[in-house]
């Protein structure tokens, strides 16, 4: 069997509590005891409520941020405990698309300097070459070449994005993490970069790990979408399974508020007010909010099982109470 590109297992994160002089603060586990995996030009939805830890997993995956538990590996390399310099070439096979594209650009660069820039630190492209090689990427996108000197406050949000993501492709990466791409874009733009996304991966075989509240944007995006909540998963599976028939009770909570006719801007809820990370409740930490919770879900966290389809379910009420 093809390994997968991109591997976490056990990967945790905790941001450890600091004494003050009136008073201290809890640590907080941002990402818990998490397992993931991503093939080669798979595409991996990471949905759930602001605050799940989605974002800080995409920083673990990058190794922008430091573990506090738990392996990576990337296309076979464990890159855990690589350092700063022993990163540097893989840095250029995993880039980051940025939520907010106006603040991802040096308002001081031109939309060409911008996607030059990543060719110029690597030394791969200078001169004639490298202007062809970035009036290429941007033509890639959707920029004609009468965009390459125009600086950020001349260009629109969904040209912008095109921008970042002609940067990102600059150095021919493997690994796209996403974050957030489109929620800062009006939903016809929105429209407009996902068939850029989608045309790219077609023609570069690219993976993406793709952070979105938009379940609709994920769905059409995905093939897997893993569900968070509170540092780890709850679910993962198909879009078509998570998304069309969702067995954790949280995962049919979000389902449930998207609003149907105007979900652009609107971050899915569940019922109630997620608890406080530096104070989990105890045992399953969805229970306080879960309407098939029994006594027993307060005793400890339930596993993640991977079910007989491959579908993976952390909630043993689900398998036994029809939703």
């Amino acid at each position: 069997m093809t390994q997968p590109l991109l591997r976490a297992e056990g990967l945790s994160k905790t941001y450890e509590g600091k004494r003050g002089l009136f008073r201290a603060t809890r640590a907080v586990q941002a990402v818990a005891e998490l397992d993931l995996a991503l093939d080669h030009g798979a595409a991996l939805g990471i949905v759930g409520e602001s605050g799940c830890g989605k974002s800080t997993l995409a920083r673990l995956l990058l190794r922008l941020i430091p573990l506090s538990a738990g392996r990576i590996t990337f296309d076979e390399q464990d890159i855990t405990a690589l350092d700063e310099a022993a990163m540097r070439p893989l840095r250029r096979r995993m880039q980051l698309i940025h939520q907010n594209p106006s603040a991802a650009l040096d308002p001081r660069l031109t939309a060409e300097d911008a996607v030059a820039e990543p060719l110029r630190i690597q030394g791969l492209a200078t001169g004639r070459a490298l202007r062809d090689r970035v009036a290429a990427l941007l033509t890639e996108v959707g920029l004609p070449p009468a965009f390459l000197h125009r600086f950020p406050h001349e260009l629109s949000g969904g040209q912008k994005q095109r921008v970042c993501i002609a940067r990102a492709l600059a150095l021919e990466p493997d690994l796209l993490v996403l974050d957030e791409p489109t929620s800062a874009l009006d939903v016809s733009v929105q429209a407009q970069i996902l068939d850029v996304l989608d045309a790219l991966r077609a023609r570069r075989g690219l993976a993406y790990l793709f952070i979105s509240h938009n379940l609709a944007v994920v769905r059409q995006v995905c093939e897997r979408v893993a569900v968070m909540y509170l540092g780890r998963i709850v679910e993962e599976g198909t879009a078509a399974e998570v998304l069309g028939a969702p067995r954790h009770p949280y995962t049919r909570a979000l389902l449930g508020s998207v609003p149907r006719l105007a979900a652009h801007g609107v971050a899915p809820a569940a019922p109630g007010e997620p608890p406080n990370p530096a104070s989990p409740p105890p045992g399953c930490a969805f229970q306080p909010r879960c309407p098939i919770a029994v006594p027993a879900c307060r005793e400890s966290m339930p596993p993640l099982a991977t079910l007989m389809d491959g579908h993976r379910l952390r909630c043993p009420r689900a398998m036994e109470v029809s939703p």
